[in-house]
Parts: C-alpha cells; sequence; structure tokens
C-alpha cells in the first residue's frame, strides 16, 4: 500500500523538518510553499529603531522569522582577521536593561542561537497567551511620587500580523512600537506544482498540513489563480487555534488540530489523522 501523501504549504526554508518527521513516520510528502518571506517594503524604521534600543524596556518577537531579521540589520560581519563574529557580538549591542520575550519554544531556540535568552515565554505559543504573560509588565514601578509610567515595548513582526497583542498592552497603559521587519508573499512559481496536484484526483494527498494563516490564505489564493478548489476529501490539518479559526473563516473547518500550537504536536496529529505505521 503506497505512503499517504501529506501536502506541506510552508516555507521553502522551513519546510524540510516537517517533511523528515513525516516521511520517518511512513508518509509521503509533497512540498509547495504557499508562503516565502520578503524584506520589508523599507527598514528604515527597524534602523531607526535599533539605534535607540536604550529608549526601550521589552524586545518582543513573534516568529523565528522575526528574530532572523533582527540579527541581520543589528549585526555587520567582521572585517579583521580574528574580531568576534556577529553572533558573538549580538549579546554586547543590547542595552543590558532591555528583556526580550518570545512567543515560542521555536523563537526562543531561534533567539539562543544568536546567543540571547528570552526572559519570558506564555504557556502557549499564541498572541493572546503572550499577551496575558506581559501584563503584569505594562506599566513601570511607581517612582517616589507613587507615579507609573508606561512600558515601552518594541515588536519586531510581519507587517500583516493580528493586533491583539498590541491592543492588549495598549489598553492595559504600556507604549508599544510596532515595526514590520519581513513580509510574508505569495510564490508565484507554486501555481505549476498546485495545479498539478488539485487538477487530477489521483494527484490528491491524503492530508494538508497548515502552519499559520497565512499558509490557509494563500493557498486557497493559489487554487484560485488555477480556477480549482480545495477538495472537502483532503484532510486539512491545523498547528494551531489561530491557523484552524482561519481556516474556518474561509469555509474550510480543520478536520484535525495539533494538541500544542508546535511542530511536534503537528506531526503527532498527522501520525493520528492518517493513522501512519511506522510512528513508535
Amino acid at each position: 500500500m503506497p505512503a499517504p501523501r501529506v501536502l506541506i504549504t510552508r516555507s521553502p526554508h522551513q519546510a524540510s523538518a516537517l517533511a523528515d518527521q513525516l516521511r520517518a513516520l511512513g508518509a509521503d510528502p509533497i512540498l509547495i510553499p504557499t508562503i516565502e518571506l520578503a524584506d520589508p517594503t523599507t527598514f528604515a524604521p527597524l534602523d531607526q529603531a535599533l539605534v535607540h534600543l536604550d529608549t526601550f524596556h521589552w524586545l518582543i518577537f513573534t516568529s523565528a522569522n522575526a528574530v532572523d531579521a533582527f540579527h541581520r540589520r543589528l549585526t555587520i560581519p567582521p572585517t579583521k582577521p580574528g574580531a568576534p563574529g556577529p553572533d558573538s557580538r549580538t549579546r554586547a549591542l543590547l542595552p543590558s536593561n532591555l528583556r526580550i520575550a518570545a512567543i515560542g519554544s521555536a523563537t526562543a531556540r531561534a533567539l539562543e542561537a544568536i546567543h540571547l535568552t528570552p526572559n519570558l515565554l506564555p504557556p502557549q505559543a499564541i498572541a493572546e497567551s503572550l499577551a496575558e504573560a506581559l501584563l503584569p509588565h505594562a506599566l513601570q514601578p511607581p517612582d517616589s511620587n507613587g507615579r507609573a509610567t508606561p512600558t515601552r515595548f518594541l515588536l519586531l513582526r510581519a507587517e500583516t500580523a493580528r493586533d491583539v497583542l498590541p491592543d492588549t498592552l495598549r489598553a492595559a497603559g504600556a507604549d508599544v512600537t510596532i515595526i514590520p521587519v519581513y513580509r510574508n508573499t505569495v510564490p508565484a512559481d507554486s501555481i505549476t506544482a498546485i495545479r498539478h496536484v488539485f487538477s487530477a484526483r489521483d494527484n490528491w494527498p491524503a492530508a494538508i498540513t497548515f502552519t499559520s494563516s497565512s499558509t490557509a490564505t494563500n493557498l486557497l489564493a493559489l487554487l484560485e489563480a488555477s480556477s480549482l478548489t480545495l477538495p472537502q476529501e483532503i484532510q486539512r490539518i491545523s498547528i494551531g487555534p489561530i491557523t484552524s479559526q482561519t481556516l474556518r473563516d474561509l469555509g474550510f473547518p480543520p478536520h484535525a488540530e495539533a494538541a500544542e500550537p508546535n511542530l511536534p504536536s503537528l506531526v503527532a496529529e498527522v501520525v493520528k489523522s492518517l493513522h501512519l505505521n511506522n510512528h513508535p
């Protein structure tokens, strides 16, 4: 019996880890990115903020992609032999009193890879959980006159993102600066592959994994550009509640949702949904 095919819609540089895990567990992964990363419209706001990092109390990252963009703009490769590389100098470039919040474990790992340790991780890797965890820090401790000043947060994220995090913090009195550091775009090169997979029933995958709202929205955009629709019979497996809600809003509710919004839980849900044989 052939291995069940699973369509992976992640961006190219993130898809291989998921594909490798699913392949090891008995699936046949199909990699067609419905999302790719691009630089923001301008880096000017980020570059300006980096010059004034000492004016912020907290630095917030809501994805590993934001960490990568931040690191690339913050560091300059050494020009002298034997000089410390960008990674080793990252911590020295940050103000000592600047605290860091990461939305989840993948973002935390990206920070640790550049020698930064987050001061705060929420219980769940979603904006609502991060907002709740940061609420106690929305105001600075009262001064000698009993006045509490707003905490200044610098939020680095995609150009298009939900506003639940900044809105929650601002409602509590905080000062939030939002700076886009990357864009999610629809890869035009994927249209041909999408047409091939969905134009004939024999080519349909058994399941599709959705790892963000953008992967769901963009897959439907690619199908529409190809004059095709998403077959209801294909299992739709979501990484978490936000992505699931996007699928519902689009008229394609998920058949399954990962127990936790992370890659291991998503893999476990695929194994369960497709009854894969090669799992422990």
